[in-house]
């Protein structure tokens, strides 16, 4: 059962990461916090790529990083941008929707089709994400969903977990035809990379920021870069499916961050819902 002690570790690194985010966020940029934190994640996950060893690169992987590279500048743009303008109990839960929007994007791509563990999980995420805006019911009995796409932060995040069902295939591949260690450092500098002209063209004129703050900023790239070879080792014990599901308790840690460290409102229903959704996850992933 160590794989379990080091997926827990991926979920509690996770969510540190999306608390020093949102941290750095009241101060700082979001495009400055977005490109410089994947550069120091970058420089954290070198040192562990040259120990474990430069892996076969298959043509297959190009294809993959490109495309998913692609799309998760943008997604983690959204990400960012959802963190600072919307409280982080109310928008990290809402990446478990991913596997919903998996039961449109598996068959395309890798042509996965989904089962009745599948089809259940799925109702649970939805029935979670009603609860994360239960206060919302005293305007009618669709106004908790409604208020998902009014809130702009919950909407960025929506968003990112459409595009994630997405790269999540792109991402096998990716790991498929090299190793999850180099994977995860070329997909990261990828990022860096494509956050720059982002930043540059929204936010040259803050690039003063950097210098004074390069603690922060690193300190969420090295929250990022612990998360991503906790997994990693995590995998090497069992199936990714398992590390995943345990990875998004990531949702329950942050709502309770969000409560304690940012005082933000809606406790029980938002840690409710949160649970919910992770169930969901887990139903999905392990059956």
């Amino acid at each position: 059962m160590i794989w379990l002690v080091f997926a827990i570790l991926t979920a509690f690194f996770e969510s540190l990461k999306d608390v020093s985010s949102k941290h750095s966020l009241r101060s700082l940029d979001a495009y400055i916090v977005a490109w410089v934190a994947n550069i120091f994640a970058v420089i954290f996950l070198i040192p562990l790529l040259l120990i474990s060893g430069i892996p076969k690169i298959e043509p297959q992987f190009w294809i993959a990083l490109f495309i998913g590279g692609s799309l998760n500048v943008i997604s983690f743009t959204l990400y960012i941008r959802a963190l600072k303008i919307a409280d982080l109990s109310l928008t990290v839960p809402l990446v478990t929707l991913t596997p919903l929007f998996l039961l449109v994007t598996s068959p395309l791509i890798v042509h996965e089709n989904p089962t009745v563990a599948d089809a259940i999980g799925i109702l649970l995420i939805v029935v979670g994400s009603y609860v994360l805006n239960l206060r919302e019911r005293q305007h009618g009995y669709f106004a908790p969903l409604k208020a998902l796409f009014r809130n702009r932060g919950s909407r960025f995040m929506l968003m990112v977990a459409f595009i994630w069902s997405i790269t999540s295939n792109f991402d096998k591949v990716g790991v498929v035809h090299s190793s999850p260690l180099f994977w995860s450092t070329a997909l990261y500098s990828y990022l860096a990379v494509g956050m720059f002209p982002i930043a540059w063209f929204n936010s040259r004129h803050k690039f003063n920021q950097i210098l004074p703050n390069l603690k922060p900023l690193m300190i969420i790239g090295l929250f990022h870069a612990i998360a991503i070879t906790f997994q990693m080792i995590a995998v090497t014990y069992t199936l990714v499916t398992q590390v995943i599901a345990v990875k998004r308790m990531s949702a329950l840690i942050s709502v309770l961050f969000g409560y304690f460290l940012f005082h933000e409102r809606g406790l029980e229903e938002r840690l409710t819902g949160a649970a919910i959704m992770v169930s969901g996850v887990i139903v999905i992933t392990l059956f």
